[in-house]
């Protein structure tokens, strides 16, 4: 079976030691923000409940919506910028990376996995959860793993580490599934509702997301033997480590404080906006190992 495999350097890139950003003089994206009074996040409009639009004002919400908020704030500090004006500009997964390259963006907090791919053409903060490759399906549908999808169609989000693994899976292996890419996570659990594909392969959070939005969520389960694993990460330009360390520093102490813990419970646990949905997924041990302390053994 074909794993994404985080390597011990991926992951020491993410979880290692901890650089303190200089005092002065401010340089790279905190230059530029302290310049403009300003900041750009990159936000995701259908990422439930990482990143979402969920009421008529807008603006986004979600779990990685408030740790950048959070981080914001310590950027504020930094700079002495006490109004700073914060700016959302909507990303999908083909336009996360380059946004975030060419300085449109200056943070992107939303889901996505670093792969040593990625890790090419951005850098990435301290992971801010572990999520596994599952298949949503009906309860009734029979479908326990990729061993009942021959014939049948699955749909994916385009753009994704998900989709990629998917294609290659399904060549590799000869099982004959039909993979359906979806532009959106959103798009992708209409099709699966309307009975145009069988299962949806995604991150478990983010299932979990999609089924906590279907009219009678405990219709819907999550399903079969974890096929990938990856770890959520901000997103920063590369080469800038005064800013990379000021995001890391306020993850860091969110972790130490213990108040990530109430900020994961009120967006996995919780009713959460707009109608009250409740994901009812509890903060897995590899994502409490995480915080705890930073790994740097591969994923196996």
């Amino acid at each position: 079976m074909k794993k994404i495999l985080l390597t011990g350097c991926t992951l020491g890139l993410l979880f290692g030691a901890q650089v303190q950003a200089t005092e002065t003089p401010l340089d790279g994206t905190l230059s530029k923000i302290a310049s403009a009074r300003s900041i750009t996040l990159g936000y995701r409009d259908a990422s439930v409940p990482f990143s979402y639009v969920g009421d008529s004002s807008g603006k986004p919400m979600g779990y990685s919506v408030e740790l950048a908020n959070k981080i914001v704030e310590r950027i504020q500090q930094k700079t002495g910028v006490e109004n700073l004006n914060v700016k959302y500009n909507l990303v999908t997964s083909q336009t996360r990376i380059p946004l975030v390259q060419n300085g449109t963006v200056d943070l992107e907090c939303g889901s996505t996995g670093v792969t040593a791919e990625r890790q090419k053409q951005v850098a990435f903060s301290y992971g801010f959860i572990y999520v596994k490759g599952q298949l949503l399906t009906a309860k009734d549908s029979g479908i326990q793993g990729f061993d009942d999808l021959k014939g049948k169609n699955v749909v994916t989000t385009a753009g994704t580490t998900n989709e990629r693994f998917l294609k290659s899976y399904n060549a590799e292996h000869k099982a004959n599934m039909f993979v359906v890419s979806a532009k959106d996570h959103g798009e992708a659990f209409k099709m699966l509702e309307t009975g145009r594909a069988v299962a949806f392969y995604m991150d478990d959070a983010l299932l979990y997301g999609e089924r906590a939005k279907a009219k009678d969520p405990h219709h819907w389960a999550v399903v079969g033997k974890e096929q990938s694993r990856e770890i959520y990460s901000c997103m920063v330009r590369k080469d800038d480590p005064q800013f990379l360390a000021v995001v890391n520093e306020t993850l860091g102490d969110l972790y130490r404080s213990g108040e990530i813990n109430g900020i994961y419970q009120r967006w996995f646990e919780q009713p959460i906006p707009p109608k009250g949905l409740n994901l009812e997924f509890p903060m897995t041990a590899e994502l409490k190992a995480i915080i705890a302390k930073p790994v740097s053994d591969p994923v196996e």
